[in-house]
Order: structure tokens, then sequence, then C-alpha cells
């Protein structure tokens, strides 16, 4: 049933799904430490497609026509492998808290793009407000090179990681495969970086570094929490609930992973991390809040799933 506003479960789903998210970030970095992040990022997109296949096997779904898809599709997957490939990296050369906050500022980009790219998509007093508070949000915490934890590099990474997701958000925009069910959208994201990461993982050193027990069930919260029944239940909330809401809730994401990574990594809070946390948080709200009058909010929400 369709709801026109956020009830307790609804407030309560969201609220864990997030910080399912935000532990994603934990998860990635801890899994670098038996994987590599490339042969990591392979593996995730192969057995989450798997998922992915099953279910839509199960529910009878279609995927839409093959040959129609075929280059948008490929374009998905290919910016999906430049999202993950650059996060994955990020996650093992800076912390996850400079990290988060960094990939984060997807909206950033995407309003900026879509203002030139999408009619009806100009930028807002509103969203120039956000834009602002997330940039300035950005700069604060790449000026800060103090600290063991601060890497220019992986910094750069993860922001080449948020362009990637505004990339894909963009193409499900403003092609043909936004008449492809949202299953199908994520199959030829999963497939396609598989392929490709698991092609290119060898050239960037051993697949296998010191692989341990717990890496089984480091992968297992990544491939079904997050990429395979994450993303399920992402859409799931986007059909139940207002999109604009469940969007203005991604804020919560890198608020969550900084903390996580400070009670968790035991990552320093500096005063640095917290006002671009701030910012970009704020940068987030603004950017994602959608008039009332609007009413396609839900079709531009529903092509950015968090995975």
């Amino acid at each position: 049933m369709r709801k026109d506003h956020l009830d307790p479960a609804g407030f309560a789903a969201l609220v864990l799904f997030t910080t399912v998210l935000a532990g994603n970030q934990i998860v990635m970095k801890l899994t670098n430490a038996g994987l590599s992040p490339i042969f990591q990022a392979g593996l995730r997109s192969l057995l989450a497609c798997l998922v992915v296949l099953a279910w839509v096997r199960v529910r009878g779904l279609g995927l839409g026509p093959f040959r129609r898809n075929f280059w948008p599709g490929l374009a998905l997957g290919l910016f999906f492998s430049i999202e993950f490939a650059a996060l994955y990296t990020a996650l093992d050369m800076t912390s996850v808290s400079r990290a988060s906050i960094i990939f984060y500022t997807m909206p950033m980009h995407l309003s900026l793009a879509a203002h030139f790219l999408i009619p009806g998509e100009r930028l807002t007093p509103q969203k120039v407000a956000g834009l602002v508070c997330a940039f300035a949000g950005v700069v604060i915490v790449l000026a800060d090179r103090s600290g063991g934890e601060a890497s220019l590099l992986g910094d750069v990474l993860a922001l080449v990681g948020a362009l990637g997701w505004a990339a894909i958000a963009l193409t499900v925009r403003i092609t043909r495969i936004s008449e492809a069910p949202p299953e199908a959208q994520q199959i030829w994201q999963l497939s396609v970086s598989a392929v490709v990461f698991l092609a290119i993982a060898p050239l960037f050193g051993p697949v296998l570094r010191d692989p341990g027990p717990e890496h089984i069930w480091l992968m297992a919260y990544q491939v079904l929490l997050v990429a395979s029944l994450g993303f399920l239940a992402w859409f799931y909330l986007l059909k139940r609930y207002p999109a604009a809401t469940v969007a203005s809730f991604s804020f919560l994401t890198p608020v969550l992973a900084v903390f996580m990574g400070w009670a968790l990594l035991d990552e320093t809070l500096r005063w640095s991390v917290l006002l671009s946390l701030t910012l970009v948080s704020v940068g987030i709200v603004l950017i994602n809040r959608k008039p009332r009058a609007r009413g396609n909010g839900r079709a531009r929400a529903a092509a950015t799933p968090p995975t």
C-alpha cells in the first residue's frame, strides 16, 4: 500500500537501512585485509548478481529487451565498475570517515550535471545552498592533511567513486534503460562489473592477502545485506513511501559511518571531519528535498540505489 507520509515502521526501516549502508564502509575496509580491493569488489558483484537473478527467477519478473538495453546497460556496468574500483581502493588508503564524507557528495555532482543535461532540472536557490554546503565540506576535509589517516590519493579516489555513482544515476535518467525494471538495471551493473573486476584484479597484485573465516561473513554482509537484498529493500521503500523522504535519509549514512569508524576502527574525530560531515549532511538534505507540488520525485530518487 502506497503511503503519502513516513510512518513509524518506515522510519525504523530507513534508519536500519542507512545503518547497514554505513556499516558496509567498515566491512569493506576490514575485508581489504584478507582480499585485494578489486578482487573483493568483483566477488561481491558476482555473488550479488546470482542472488538478484535467483530473485528474478523465483518472482517470475521480466528484465526487458536485451538488445534495446545493451548499450545503456553496458554504460551502467562500466560506471558501476569505476565507482566501486575507486571506493574499495580509497578505503584501502584512507579512513572510513574521510571516504564516506566525500563519497556521499554524489547528490552534489548529480544536481550539477542535471542542471545542464536534463530539462526541468534547473538549480533552485535551495539546491544551490545545498551545493555550497557540500562543496565547502569537501574542501575542508581535503584541506586537512594532518594525521596518519589522511591520504590525498585515497580522498581523490573517493571523489572519483562519487562521480561514478552520479554517472550511473544520470545514465538511468537520460537513456532508455530508465524503462527497464530496477532488477534489470542492477543486474547490468553487477554482471558487467563482475567481469571487469575479476579480469583486472590480478593486475593489482595478489588477490588474496591474509584471508580468514571472518572474511566469509564480511563478504556475506556485503552481498546479501547491501548489494542484492539491500537494493531490493531500497526499491520497496521507494514504492511504499514518498521518494523525496526516502532519499533525504541518505544524509544519515555518512554520519553513522563516521561514528562507526571512530567506535570500531579507532579513527580520530578531528574538528575538520565533524565540520565537513555537518556541511555535507546539510547539503544532502537541501539537494534531496523536493517541493510537494512536483510529483515525479519518485523516478528521480529511484535512479540512485545506494549500493
